[in-house]
């Protein structure tokens, strides 16, 4: 990947407040993974009156926190500023597109099924669809093309239990399910394919009015490097800031909870912000926000 300059810093973050009865253990993933175009500035996590045993790497690399939410209401706050790249997501591949014999042993497990990827129901719709597309990029893009053309998004609609043939059957949900789905028809031929989630400000992009959340979108392996592909806006986009990735949601998963415990508050913030006015702690003021238009306002 070519080298670009970070001149763009962005706020993300999430405040989490879960109820429970008794201790509880946890895994939580909230924290950025430092790759490609992004530095991390400043940072802030905690975990109210939960216990935080340690971190770790789980098996993608993805930095996750052991914890134990404490009987009653527990707060967990993410804050951090990060450097961007004004440049969106690359559409170049460098080198050609390996066969399955040729791929690095690591991308092997990201071309079979899993729990939300089902490929193995989707093989037939696949190659029917998208049989006589080049393989490569030109598949990519035209799995890509028919998911954001065929699903319709639905705010709101998402379950944790749909698997992609499911969505395709059903044609409509939400980011993770658009991801889900393209992910899957790229696995029926054998492209590795990984789920990914973090956080997507509106850089260059008209704010569309939905709340802020975490988003879900997909990798694609082609030539020498994973590259990025969004069927749910199925634009290139500036400024993503990943958080983990895996082979689908359950390796996503901002938090995982071994009992019982209820969300009682759930808020997400990705903006674009002057990092002279704006520092982690403060309070979230959508006032200093400087995307949400077409305009992209270098920074850094």
């Amino acid at each position: 990947m070519a080298w670009t300059p970070l001149n763009l810093s962005v706020r993300v973050g999430c405040t989490l407040a879960y109820l429970t009865p008794a201790a509880t253990p946890s895994l939580f993933v909230l924290k950025p993974r430092l790759e490609n175009r992004m530095l991390l500035v400043q940072e802030s996590l905690s975990f109210g009156i939960a216990e935080p045993f340690y971190e770790f790497q789980d098996s993608h690399g993805n930095n996750t926190y052991r914890a134990s939410l404490m009987p009653g209401r527990n707060v967990i706050r993410h804050d951090a500023l990060v450097a961007v790249s004004s440049v969106p997501d690359s559409r170049v591949v460098v080198g050609p597109i390996l066969s399955i014999g040729q791929l690095p042993v690591e991308c092997l497990r990201y071309t079979l099924p899993s729990r939300y990827c089902d490929s193995d129901k989707l093989r037939d719709f696949a190659w029917q669809h998208f049989g006589q597309i080049p393989h490569g990029l030109p598949r990519v893009q035209a799995i890509c093309n028919w998911v954001h053309h065929n699903i319709e998004y639905r705010f709101g609609s998402g379950r944790p239990d749909l698997s992609a043939s499911e969505v395709i059957a059903r044609r409509h949900g939400v980011c993770r399910d658009f991801a889900h789905s393209a992910i899957a028809l790229c696995r029926a031929f054998n492209l590795p394919a990984r789920y990914v989630t973090g956080h997507l400000p509106d850089i260059g992009f008209i704010d569309p009015g939905t709340p802020m959340d975490f988003h879900a979108y997909c990798e694609v392996f082609l030539g020498q490097e994973w590259l990025t592909f969004d069927p749910r806006f199925n634009v290139p986009r500036i400024g993503r800031i990943k958080i983990a990735h895996g082979l689908d949601a359950v390796d996503g998963a901002f938090t995982t909870i071994y009992g019982e415990a209820t969300l009682d508050y759930f808020e997400v913030w990705a903006y674009q912000v002057d990092p002279r006015q704006v520092r982690v702690g403060d309070a979230i003021d959508l006032n200093l926000r400087m995307d949400g238009t077409r305009t992209v306002r270098l920074t850094n």
